[in-house]
């Protein structure tokens, strides 16, 4: 059982879907016990990041997202993946969930924001699992990005700047753009992400 974390700010519907046409089934829960019986946690989210960490926060989720995280696949997703990070600087700074290193700040581009449509991903060397969606165009909708060292850069995209589409330190998976609005190259993506974070 997938579990996708309730913290009243997600895009949880489709999400749940994307899993199903893979085979997987999901429940949404923000209880600790349904959440650590789960093979993997998903983190969606839409809004911004401030009021998401406020949000987890007050369900008591922090400490328990973290441990879920250093012992099962663990994936967010847009303002999920944003959370994954150490900070956030959207409405004032926010402490992140600190799974992966770095900061979540605006973009920095003479394009206009919020970057809303479909981009090409840039595969980066040595994620194989990923390497057949090079240059296939997925959805995005945000105004920041996650600033993080090179190591933790699956994939990209160019929006007058590089821009993080995927990151990765262990088993700790983020996509920015949205997998369940991305059709069949975002249900691969998600399919990839199961694939890889199982072996």
């Amino acid at each position: 059982m997938i579990a996708i974390v309730d913290y009243g700010m997600g895009n949880v519907a489709s999400v749940a879907t994307a899993f199903k046409r893979l085979g997987y089934d999901t429940v949404l829960t923000d209880d600790k016990q349904q959440l650590a019986a789960a093979s993997h946690i998903i983190l969606p989210g839409v809004g911004s990041f401030n009021a998401a960490m406020k949000e987890i926060e007050a369900r008591d989720l922090t400490e328990t997202l973290q441990q879920l995280a250093a012992e099962k696949p663990f994936l967010g997703i847009c303002l999920g993946m944003q959370l994954l990070f150490t900070k956030g600087f959207e409405h004032g700074e926010s402490r992140g969930l600190d799974l992966i290193p770095g900061t979540v700040e605006k973009i920095e581009t003479d394009y206009l924001l919020p970057h809303i449509g479909w981009n090409a991903l840039t595969i980066k060397n040595g994620h194989e699992a990923f390497d057949s969606y090079q240059d296939k165009h997925v959805y995005f909708v945000h105004s920041f990005e996650a600033r993080t060292n090179q190591e933790n850069l699956v994939a990209t995209t160019d929006y007058g700047t590089e821009i993080p589409a995927i990151v990765r330190k262990g088993n700790v998976f983020g996509i920015q753009f949205h997998p369940e609005k991305s059709g069949e190259v975002g249900v691969g993506i998600l399919k990839a992400f199961l694939q890889e974070a199982n072996q």
